[in-house]
């Protein structure tokens, strides 16, 4: 189960309303082996598609540095979809290389930039499997 405050559960979907009809992406970055999502980090979509989100490699390095330099790993790896329900690609899935990481997504097909209903939905994905898991959703910031 994923277990995720208010505070950081609003900016993922702030991120996904803000950057449609293109896909969001970020991570959600923790305390190494607590499992604990802490430090909401948006990143910047590469491909700047509606379609399909690829995280820029310089700025994927700098964080795996800094997330080391912290003591901290990828909790949550998040990105949108924006005409399609919010459930991992076949792209989604062969790009899916940190087993311990939730992959959070969010569907903004209903809503678009616009307050209004979205799919969150999370995931675990391991050796190409896919299983959703629970979400809950706590007071805090």
């Amino acid at each position: 189960m994923l277990t995720i405050t208010q505070a950081l559960h609003d900016k993922i979907v702030a991120h996904a309303r803000a950057d449609h009809p293109d896909e969001a992406c970020g991570v959600i970055a923790g305390p190494a082996g607590s499992g604990r999502p802490e430090r909401f980090i948006p990143m910047l979509n590469a491909a700047r598609s509606p379609t399909f989100y690829e995280f820029d490699s310089g700025d994927l390095l700098k964080l795996y540095r800094e997330m080391d330099d912290r003591d901290e790993e990828p909790v949550v790896i998040y990105h949108s979809h924006t005409a399609t329900e919010a459930y991992p690609s076949r792209t989604d899935i062969s790009y899916a290389n940190e087993p311990g990481a939730h992959y959070v997504l969010v569907s903004t097909a209903e809503c678009g930039n616009d307050e209004g209903p979205v799919q969150f939905r999370s995931f675990r994905i391991v050796d190409g499997e896919v299983a959703e898991e629970e979400v809950e959703i706590v007071p805090g910031g």
